[in-house]
């Protein structure tokens, strides 16, 4: 199964989910696709679209995907790569009034320069990045929260 994750966000990304339709309906892609869509309205007769799901849902879908195809959101990548799953990230993107800015491009630039993740972008044909994910190997994510606690506490702990 392939898990699309478009988060929480109020404002539609159905450009994305336009590519994977897409995918599906030319036979590229023959898994199962469920799509967490949020508040982005869209109706498929090939994808299974679920607007919101509760967190226990989401991990066990994470958990049983092959791929997750996710908007740029660091909630939703750092869970995906917690997971040790291969993830394609999609910036939503200002122009097309799908986020209020473009932070998206630079969190994606991060996760792909330390070799995390791999990226769909516009104009990009999303199966020419789905054929990489057979070979890719992503680096595994190490949060740096306990590095960060422990700085604080060593900071109380002098003042």
């Amino acid at each position: 199964m392939i898990l699309v994750v478009l988060g929480t966000h109020e404002l539609p990304f159905t450009r994305l989910l336009e590519e994977v339709e897409r995918l599906k309906k030319e036979g590229f892609i023959t898994e199962e696709v469920i799509v967490q869509a949020g508040h982005t309205k869209y109706e498929s007769d090939v994808l299974n679209i679920k607007p919101f799901v509760n967190y226990e849902v989401m991990d066990q879908l994470m958990e049983d995907a092959s791929v997750i195809i996710t908007h740029a959101g660091t909630g939703s990548v750092i869970s995906a790569l917690k997971k040790g799953k291969k993830v394609i990230a999609a910036a939503r993107l200002k122009k097309y009034g799908e986020h209020n800015d473009d932070h998206q491009l630079q969190l994606l630039s991060i996760f792909l320069e330390q070799k995390h993740i791999l990226s769909w972008g516009e104009g990009e044909d999303l199966s020419k990045v789905m054929k990489q994910t057979v070979s890719f190997e992503p680096v595994p994510f190490k949060s740096g929260k306990e590095k960060m606690f422990s700085i604080l506490t060593n900071f109380i702990k002098e003042a």
